[in-house]
């Protein structure tokens, strides 16, 4: 290196305060606003997920509905509400396209952990513009513009799940070998985090498995990494107790499975199936199709998600990481000048590999690690970084991997319908005795969002669907077959509610429970996130007819 350089790049090479700049600030602030302003441009959000329980799960909780009404989102009627809960009471007291910005805003917040983690970790000149680049290609994804605006919370969660790494990698010097006390403190903070996030949303688990194989990768003597563990376990379960333990053990003592009905192979539930109900089309088998899965769902997104992406930067790092690995464990093979400093690189690689695996083992489902997709650039920049090849020719090689990635991508944004006067809207019937009706609900469909604007005390039986069906023999299924009879015996009102163009299961499932559909008082319902569904008043079938 040239005499003349070698001051300037030792103040690049050096560790950068923590403190931010005006500049910074205008910067996070300006992406921030930037994200609010596209999701309002984009609309209101008509997702199936949403329609089926992110509006419904929170209004239940809220109103202590919980066995008054069953199964009306399918499994999700019993998922942890707390994560809508703040949404749900921000929709319902703002105008529409408030709330929408403001979680736009709350998603686009993404780039403050991704900028720290950059500005931390680069060893580059312009420091400030190249960690603002690098967060921007993080947070220019596939999925993760796919998914502004939407109650998936995927890109929610990865806020909670990239500060945590961020707080590994910016105090990794402290962690490996500063005070004990403030080792602790800091990891037991960053492990609260990534608990918080599997406590409101159990599909980030396998980021916690990430998460503590990185704070054990963090270096230091063996008090360091004792003590970095012991605070880690600590932190993480008070993180999943405080977010979950409320639910799992309501849950628990009203069906016997605290995630119900996941699992109920293991828990035995008797109000349901002994079966996992969870989604596993997505696992692979065999070791070559694991090993090729990070390539194969670049190209073919089917194999990997129902929402369709074009994104190559998750498999972009995960082959950087596997190319880089002998630099970084092996002294002789890295660049003296690494572009990342191995200390960071190693908790990196560690985190995005582990997430990685365990994801493929237990859920394989691409929209799950979206804050491996935000992530993914800066991993990719710390493995060219450490390659034992010029620094022109490793910045040359980032500038060819990040123009095709840009290039490659493609963002299919969700169907959006324009902001109404609220949010949620829809031309239900009036029922004549709102004391004494019962819904019935039937299908596939995604209904739940309908059950806030029936009566209050008009209770809501999902008897077919996805988690439950007429013939199968589940102790609900028995509890509602009870319920139905017990309402036609002192002469209620009982109500259809289904898709329009499932009318025929419809039939089919109320012959079951002895139901006939009064065809000619149906009445045909629009809403204003899209659907078409038919009410209708049912009778007891005759005796002796089929």
């Amino acid at each position: 290196m040239p005499r003349e350089r070698a001051p300037a790049q030792a103040r690049a090479n050096a560790d950068p305060a923590l403190k931010l700049a005006a500049v910074e600030w205008a910067f996070l602030a300006g992406t921030i606003l930037c994200w609010s302003a596209l999701v309002i441009s984009l609309g209101q959000d008509t997702s199936w997920d949403f329609r089926n329980y992110h509006w419904y799960i929170p209004y239940a909780f809220l109103n202590h509905r919980m066995g008054f009404d069953v199964a009306v989102a399918h499994q999700a009627t019993y998922y942890n509400p707390l994560l809508d809960v703040p949404y749900y009471l921000l929709a319902t007291h703002v105008r529409p396209w408030l709330a929408v910005g403001i979680m736009g805003a709350v998603q686009g917040s993404n780039v403050v952990p991704l900028y720290l983690l950059a500005r931390q970790s680069l060893r580059v000149p312009e420091r400030m513009l190249s960690a603002a680049f690098v967060a921007l290609m993080g947070m220019t994804g596939a999925l993760a513009l796919g998914l502004l605006g939407t109650t998936y919370y995927d890109n929610v969660m990865s806020v909670f799940v990239l500060s945590s790494l961020a707080i590994l990698v910016i105090n990794r010097e402290t962690l490996a070998n500063g005070s004990l006390w403030r080792t602790a403190f800091y990891t037991a903070i960053a492990a609260f985090l990534t608990g918080a996030a599997v406590g409101l949303k159990l599909p980030e688990a396998p980021f916690a498995v990430g998460f503590a194989a990185a704070a054990l990768a963090g270096g230091g003597d063996w008090k360091h990494v004792s003590v970095r563990a012991l605070a880690g376990a600590v932190g993480g379960i008070a993180g999943v107790l405080a977010f979950a333990a409320y639910w799992y053990s309501t849950v628990y003592h009203l069906t016997g499975d605290p995630l119900f009905p996941y699992f109920n192979e293991y828990f035995k539930s008797p109000l349901a199936q002994s079966a996992p109900y969870r989604d596993v089309r997505f696992l692979q088998h065999g070791f070559w199709n694991y090993v090729m899965f990070p390539l194969r769902f670049s190209w073919n997104w089917q194999i990997a998600d129902d929402l369709p992406f074009r994104d190559m930067r998750v498999g972009l790092a995960y082959v950087a990481t596997i190319i880089a690995l002998p630099s970084l464990i092996i002294a002789h093979f890295r660049e003296r000048d690494p572009l990342v400093p191995p200390s960071a690189a190693r908790i990196l690689f560690v985190f995005f590999g582990v997430s990685l695996i365990a994801w493929m083992k237990v859920f394989a489902i691409y929209r799950y690690i979206l804050a491996l997709e935000l992530l993914a650039p800066l991993v990719i920049v710390a493995a060219i970084g450490l390659l034992p090849v010029p620094r022109r020719v490793r910045l040359a090689m980032l500038g060819i991997l990040f123009f095709a990635a840009l290039v490659y991508t493609r963002a299919d944004f969700l169907e959006r319908v324009p902001f109404g006067d609220k949010f949620i809207e829809a031309d239900l019937p009036k029922f004549p005795h709102p004391d004494n009706t019962m819904v019935i609900m039937t299908g596939n469909a995604p209904m739940g969002y309908l059950a806030p604007l029936l009566p209050p005390k008009v209770p809501i039986l999902r008897i077919d669907g996805w988690m439950l069906l007429p013939e199968d023999n589940t102790r609900l299924t028995h509890q509602m077959r009870a319920r139905v009879a017990v309402q036609l015996k002192k002469r209620g009102d009982i109500y259809l509610i289904s898709d329009a163009f499932d009318m025929g299961r419809a039939h089919d499932a109320l012959a079951s429970y002895r139901l006939a559909i009064r065809w000619l008082e149906c009445e045909t319902v629009d809403s204003n996130l899209l659907g078409e569904y038919r009410v209708c008043p049912l009778a007891p079938k005759p005796p002796g007819t089929p």
